[in-house]
């Protein structure tokens, strides 16, 4: 894998980890994606074919933490802790955190090479950002 493939593969793995990849994670999953170096310049079909090489992965791979264990140490310092807010962005924008989830999120914090308690705070901040403090 390279970089761009690593990143990708945690946001994917974000996306999947509850055990379900429906239209509304995977379009999620291209927005977060689509504006940053290297896939902004891709056509769809070039996305689907990133996508469609890291789910094979991803099947032969046994499991999430096996993919996160590839790409992880493809990826900076920097990088990592970008692609560690960008998967808790995709597992907290719809308010809902699956107990998979959750899990995922701890697993990734634990696998970042971050000095310690930053990843932490990371998903903390994302949590914040995502949630909806004005409701009654």
């Amino acid at each position: 894998m390279d970089r761009a493939e690593s990143f990708a593969a945690i946001a994917l793995a974000a996306v999947a980890c509850d055990g379900v990849l429906g239209r509304d994670e995977a379009h999620a999953l291209r927005c977060e994606l689509e504006y940053r170096t290297p896939y902004r310049g891709r056509s769809d079909a070039q996305m689907a074919e990133l996508f469609d090489g890291l789910l094979a992965v991803l099947r032969h791979s046994d499991g999430l933490s096996r993919l996160v264990d590839q790409a992880l140490p493809q990826l900076t310092a920097q990088q990592q802790e970008t692609a560690l807010a960008v998967a808790a962005q995709l597992v907290h924008a719809d308010r809902v955190i699956a107990a998979e989830e959750q899990a995922f999120l701890d697993m990734l914090c634990a696998r970042v090479q971050l000095p310690e308690g930053r990843a932490q705070a990371i998903v903390a901040a994302i949590e914040a950002l995502n949630r909806d403090s004005l409701a009654s």
